[in-house]
């Protein structure tokens, strides 16, 4: 039998104590006039990382990332990059590249002329630029459209041209905003896992700034949650989705049922939580910081949960609520049901299509059991 291999803690510093941040963001406040764009942020990103800042519009994560370019300056705080204070240096003096959501090609160059455009103006020898022009065509995968111009591109080809000449002039710190925003779905996917294996080949650390939250959870390392100018949680992928640390993450990533319930036991080693709402009682396998008859909620994702027609045992008399299927969403590798409980509550369970076109799926208007585990939602106190 082939071992499992060791999980590889050195690839991930964070989990280091002792390891020594590539950025630094330290008490980071940014003032537009009276409007407080981004509060007190502060934040570590390692090198050779992935980070993500996710959001959605207004959170403060463009701003954010131009005051790491040096577009913006900090109202107070500080900006460290590679042990280097950079928080009023101007942008040509920092290690750092951008990457524009619009990709801002040169519509009159071709495809060479645009990655080389830093390294002229840099005034590199010839033999130099043709060399790296080639070595980045290389990695991007076009060597063969050199000579177009973009107009002649498809939209993840000027994606992959415009980063790399992001990448020209090997910058320490690659900043991209949005930069698979212009690209269809399925391009986009594709794409994802493209920049994912360049920045791996490269060692380059990545700082994107998604509002997608497939994408931060496909790209990243891990995703910095942003929320009205502060973050909200920062933590890896499976982190941020399986243990969020409150209601605005919860909801924020990914689909999620969430309820309202009052403790009625707190035990060291489990909780008792009665919902009107899901007509139920909730029973946790661990203990919660909480004091008995505190109002907390209760999320769950749709997938943790499972639907039956007859009624299942339950878990000491809790886990196991009754509806109405509502409605059904056929998505192909699941489907996503929408049931109505007794309260008027509606819950979405999703489960997977594993039987080609299965004769006994549960359908529309059937009375069915919703049950789940003890350990299968997170319990929140905020």
């Amino acid at each position: 039998m082939a071992k499992k291999p060791q999980l590889a803690y050195e690839t991930r510093p964070w989990r280091d104590p002792a390891a020594k941040p590539f950025v630094r963001i330290k008490n980071v406040t940014k003032k537009f006039g009276d409007v407080l764009a981004v509060h007190d942020v502060s934040l570590d990103i390692f090198k050779s990382e992935l980070f993500c800042l996710l959001g959605g519009s207004g959170s403060g994560k463009s701003t954010l990332l131009r005051m790491l370019a040096g577009f913006e300056s900090p109202s107070s705080g500080t900006i460290e990059i590679d042990g280097q204070d950079m928080t009023f240096e101007p942008p040509y003096d920092r290690p750092v590249n951008m990457m524009f959501q619009s990709y801002a090609l040169f519509p009159h160059m071709n495809v060479e002329q645009n990655i080389a455009y830093g390294l002229k103006r840099d005034h590199l020898p010839a033999a130099e630029i043709r060399d790296r022009v080639a070595e980045l065509l290389a990695l991007v995968k076009l060597q063969d459209y050199g000579r177009r111009k973009p107009n002649q591109l498809s939209g993840g080809q000027r994606q992959r041209v415009a980063l790399a000449r992001a990448l020209a002039k090997r910058p320490k710190l690659l900043l991209l905003d949005e930069p698979l925003g212009a690209l269809d779905k399925k391009l986009r996917e594709e794409t994802q896992f493209e920049l994912v294996k360049i920045q791996e080949s490269l060692g380059v650390t990545f700082i994107v700034v998604t509002h997608d939250q497939e994408e931060a959870m496909t790209l990243a390392t891990r995703i910095g949650v942003m929320n009205q100018g502060e973050i909200a949680m920062i933590g890896e992928p499976t982190d941020i989705y399986e243990y969020p640390n409150s209601r605005f993450v919860a909801g924020f990533i990914g689909s999620v049922n969430m309820v309202e319930g009052i403790v009625t036991e707190d035990e060291p080693d489990h909780v008792r939580i009665r919902s009107a709402e899901l007509g139920c009682d909730i029973y946790v396998g661990h203990g919660v910081d909480c004091a008995p008859d505190q109002i907390l909620w209760w999320a769950i994702r749709p997938e943790k949960m499972e639907l039956s027609r007859d009624r299942p045992e339950g878990l000491n008399g809790a886990n196991v609520t009754r509806g109405i299927v509502e409605e059904i969403a056929y998505l192909g590798d699941i489907s996503l049901y929408q049931i109505v409980l007794e309260s008027g509550k509606r819950v979405r369970v999703s489960q997977t299509n594993s039987v080609r076109g299965n004769p006994d799926a549960i359908t529309w208007e059937e009375t069915v059991y919703i049950t789940w585990g003890d350990n299968a939602g997170s319990v929140l106190t905020v």
